[in-house]
């Protein structure tokens, strides 16, 4: 049997695995681990079972994962995620879907202290989906802008895969982190705008509430200091070189916790939610790796990643459509596979072959840069797209009164901006690296 085609029965295996339903972690792990066997020996194996888990999860960079996360449990066990929305909701409320605007609004700041979508997407639910309902929003509006506003969790920085996305191909965090800010920024405003446009040609899915005093609303902006000061610490040290990432993170961490405790919204048990919640998410993720270890490392044995950049370098088609149908098949994997798992197991194998491309003259490393922009744009979308979008399965196991049917016919405009908003990004990359070139010069 060829390593061909071993190769491509492992992906059989792994996909079948999916299907029913075995956890990603081990659905990825077994075939890479039968396929390893094939292609060596018993003694190989259990090499690569002893070394590869230590080599891992050893790895400095990695604990910013972990630090993220709690940082973003510490802001919702403390209630800053509400403080968000309301403030949100006190400037923007009054105006025709004002309470979807502000739920994306404040899924923006959130995710600026959060890093996870899906943590994004409940817990801004959690706060904002009653306020709309008691204020007659209809619910297909509600949960499409808390769904699609959930995605900002990881496309405003601090964002884990674009972590993972820096892990695996080598590259500067602070740099992706900084080149994601803007299209960041787009996706928010863009997500604005769609909101706009449905309400004027629906009126009747949001009606306006009554405007409050502006007394109330300073109070209110007052109360998101915490959050502000944290973001400004955090962001403006790494960026000022005062401490790297990781160390950014661990500050951050402290300065959430500090303020949940202050506010006296963060509790014992809040903490142990906080670190329950985060070993679990941390678990998950690392198993994930672990998995996507073995599968690539018996594809590295095939000689299949090698052999795909060898045969996309010789396309005879522009290497922008090249990337573009990398993109698509982001958005095809993203109706079967979360966001790490998509990551883990295609950026070993299409990043060579992209990086490969002679694409708009770019570098090296500003390549790398705006693919991963690419790349977790796309995986957004992946979030909210039917027939699967985990962001929707997440908001209406909250808002259960909602059909999801209902919920996707509200994402389709929403989706709209999204491909906009990619197609952008893929034809101007200055988009992207601008802040980095400015940040970051030589």
């Amino acid at each position: 049997m060829t390593p061909t085609v071993i190769g491509l029965m492992m992906f059989a295996g792994m996909l079948a695995m999916m299907a029913l339903r075995v956890p990603i972690a081990a659905a990825m792990f077994i075939p890479g681990a039968l396929g390893y066997w094939a292609l060596t020996n018993d003694m190989a194996l259990l090499n690569q079972i002893k070394g590869a888990p230590v080599a891992r999860l050893t790895v400095y960079d990695l604990s910013v994962i972990p630090l993220f996360l709690l940082m973003g449990q510490f802001a919702t066990q403390g209630g800053l995620s509400r403080d968000l929305f309301k403030a949100a909701a006190a400037f923007v409320g009054h105006i025709r879907g004002g309470l979807a605007m502000a739920a994306i609004l404040a899924a923006a700041a959130f995710g600026a202290v959060c890093g996870s979508s899906v943590a994004t997407s409940a817990t801004i639910t959690q706060v904002a989906y009653p306020e709309m309902k008691a204020n007659g929003y209809h619910g297909r509006l509600s949960t499409a802008a808390l769904a699609c506003g959930g995605t900002l969790g990881i496309l405003i920085p601090p964002s884990v895969p674009l972590v993972v996305y820096a892990i695996l191909t080598e590259q500067n965090v602070a740099k992706l982190f900084a080149a994601a800010f803007i299209p960041g920024l787009i996706a928010m405003t863009g997500y604005l705008i769609v909101i706009a446009i449905v309400c004027r040609l629906r009126p009747e899915l949001a009606k306006p509430s009554a405007p409050l005093a502006w007394s109330a609303r300073w109070a209110a902006l007052l109360n998101i200091w915490p959050i502000v000061l944290i973001f400004l610490v955090v962001f403006g040290g790494i960026y000022g070189g005062l401490f790297s990432p990781t160390e950014g993170a661990a500050v951050g961490t402290v300065g959430t916790f500090l303020a949940g405790v202050m506010r006296r919204e963060l509790d014992r048990a809040g903490i142990v939610r906080s670190f329950m919640g985060t070993a679990e998410t941390s678990a998950m993720v690392f198993m994930i790796f672990l998995g996507a270890d073995m599968m690539n490392a018996a594809l590295a044995l095939t000689q299949m990643p090698a052999a795909l950049a060898q045969w996309v370098s010789h396309l005879p088609v522009s290497p922008l459509l090249i990337v573009a149908g990398v993109l698509a098949m982001y958005v095809v994997l993203g109706c079967v596979m979360d966001e790490l798992s998509m990551l883990l197991l295609t950026i070993p194998v299409i990043f060579p072959a992209v990086m490969g491309l002679p694409l708009m003259g770019l570098e090296a490393e500003p390549k790398a840069i705006w693919f991963g922009i690419l790349v977790l744009m796309t995986v957004g979308i992946g979030l909210v797209a039917p027939p699967v979008g985990l962001n929707v399965y997440v908001v209406n196991g909250i808002a259960r009164d909602v059909s999801m049917n209902e919920t996707y016919k509200g994402v389709f405009p929403f989706l709209a901006s999204d491909v906009l908003r990619l197609v952008a990004l893929l034809v101007f990359p200055s988009i992207s690296l601008g802040l980095v070139t400015l940040l970051f010069k030589p």
